[in-house]
């Protein structure tokens, strides 16, 4: 059985109040003799604190949640080790839970943290258009942290990229390497992200005053397998280049161009969205805009942190610039 408090004051003959005082370092006016008499039983026999019933005490368990939608995605598992690092530089654990883009899975999990007393939770949110267990717990008071795609709160803390500029600047680049027949593969269209992606899309056909044709606008879902099959889509309609919303697509969109018998990019050009590491190494390596999710999970973290032990932060928001990265899988046609 494991060693408890209550052995190890027996044993020193102690009350229980005096070794916990010496376990959690507020040990004045404890005699250096008893403090280190405690502290050789707890070495000796391998004593470990319950993080769950010293938190009941104390308020807190130096834990956190972090809720993805998708682990099988390369950007999440970046997020996470973001999350991750930053937690341990303050000396908190991760419980990380994958939703698999599911509500009631999300669901499930928000009430198993709570049930682990986590400090607070880093959210991913599987972003159905309503977020009422993520307001329930907003008003119960438990510190969260929004990331990637946005819940319309005032109320709400967040991280987030500039997805609009995003998907404007990797048509911009598309159209100023002379392409006008530009298709797009979006993302799910009630997840803001995606939203935001396409709008810059569309707003930079607009201003360069290149029609925006619906029928070159594909819903896909964010896998590999919606790439496939919006490429396809869009080749009926001849279009010289596509813009995937991540890079997980744009991969779909390579096999589905190459079956059809085209070159990347002598016959179409592609921006994908992410920079995810694989995109380095597709031949030809992908055309993309960067999103740094290490630094999102280590901003996320540390603001989260900082609401859970009681600090001011400077701003509710913070929002993170896209880079387009210009590779080999874009050609001028002009």
């Amino acid at each position: 059985m494991a060693v408890t408090i209550k052995d190890i004051a027996k044993l020193a003959n102690v009350s229980i109040t005096t070794v916990s005082r010496v376990i959690n370092n507020k040990s004045e006016g404890v005699s250096e003799e008893t403090r280190n008499r405690i502290l050789q039983l707890v070495k000796e026999l391998g004593y470990q604190p319950n993080a769950i019933a010293r938190g009941l005490v104390t308020k807190k368990t130096k834990t956190i949640g972090l809720i993805i939608p998708d682990i099988s995605n390369p950007f999440f598992p970046d997020i996470a080790r973001g999350v991750e690092d930053s937690a341990h530089i303050y000396g908190y654990n991760v419980f990380l839970c994958n939703t698999d883009d599911n509500l009631e899975k999300e669901s499930e999990y928000i009430n198993a943290l709570k049930e682990k007393y986590v400090d607070g939770i880093i959210f991913t949110s599987s972003s159905i258009p309503k977020h009422e267990h993520i307001m329930e717990l907003v008003k119960s008071g438990i510190p969260i942290v929004i990331m990637d795609r946005r819940v319309d709160s005032e109320d709400i803390y967040g991280v987030f990229l500039d997805n609009y500029e995003g998907g404007y600047i990797a048509t911009k680049h598309l159209i100023d390497l002379g392409h006008k027949k530009i298709g797009c593969i979006t993302g799910p269209l009630y997840i803001s992200n995606a939203i935001e992606r396409l709008e810059g899309y569309k707003r930079a056909l607009v201003d360069n005053e290149i029609e925006v044709d619906n029928r070159l606008i594909f819903e896909g879902d964010y896998k590999i397998n919606s790439g496939i099959i919006g490429a396809e889509k869009l080749l009926e309609h001849e279009v010289t280049a596509i813009f995937a919303s991540n890079d997980l697509m744009a991969y779909g969109a390579y096999k589905a161009i190459r079956s059809y018998g085209y070159q990347i990019p002598d016959d179409i050009s592609i921006v994908g969205f992410d920079d995810i590491q694989l995109s380095q190494i597709l031949e030809p390596q992908l055309t993309t805009i960067r999103q740094p999710a290490y630094d999102m999970g280590l901003t996320a973290a540390r603001m989260l942190i900082k609401l859970v032990e009681g600090k001011k932060l400077k701003k509710k928001i913070i929002n993170f610039r896209p880079q387009l990265i210009i590779r080999q899988s874009t050609k001028n046609i002009g």
